[in-house]
């Protein structure tokens, strides 16, 4: 069942990526592209992001449409949760607070209000929520450019080898 929905989450996100790599955009556009797509989707935004993406996409020429699509469907609501918790335990040690346990959680409330409390748990949420996503942005459009030009180089040399083969056919029925 896990398995089943894995490949099935892994085929889609690789035939959106396929998509974009076929476009008429530069690897770097692409790989850009990709990289500001994983940035506004790995922030909090509440969906807001989606419709950012979209403007923007729609705005800029130089934005593969597919490659944004491609982000947005790798950091998709069954992984946003992952990077949540893990924003929030980033955002803990860059802040220094470390994590808050329900023990001291409940200690802290007896101390100083909800409000502060919430406070600091949504500043720590947001700090490591920034920092993960700058390093996905930036992790991505490396491996998504590299990808890209290894993709076209493929296709370049099947293209290549289909003519020359093609081309050698003819003399060989002779």
């Amino acid at each position: 069942m896990i398995r089943e929905r894995l490949a099935r989450y892994r085929d889609r996100v690789r035939g959106k990526l396929t998509t974009a790599f076929r476009e008429e955009h530069t690897p770097h556009e692409i790989g850009l592209s990709f990289a500001i797509g994983i940035l506004v989707t790995a922030l909090p935004s509440g969906g807001l992001g989606v419709g950012l993406l979209a403007g923007l996409a729609a705005w800029k020429s130089w934005i593969s449409k597919a490659a944004v699509v491609a982000a947005i469907a790798v950091l998709n609501p069954v992984i946003k949760p992952a990077v949540y918790v893990a924003s929030y335990q980033l955002g803990g040690v860059a802040l220094g607070t470390g994590s808050l346990r329900p023990d001291e959680t409940t200690a802290a409330l007896a101390e100083g209000s909800l409000t502060e409390v919430a406070g600091a748990a949504i500043r720590q949420l947001l700090v490591g929520n920034v920092l993960i996503a700058v390093v996905l942005s930036i992790s991505s459009y490396a491996v998504v450019t590299r990808l890209t030009r290894a993709h076209r180089e493929r296709v370049e040399e099947r293209t290549d080898r289909s003519t020359a083969s093609a081309v050698l056919g003819l003399f060989r029925r002779f």
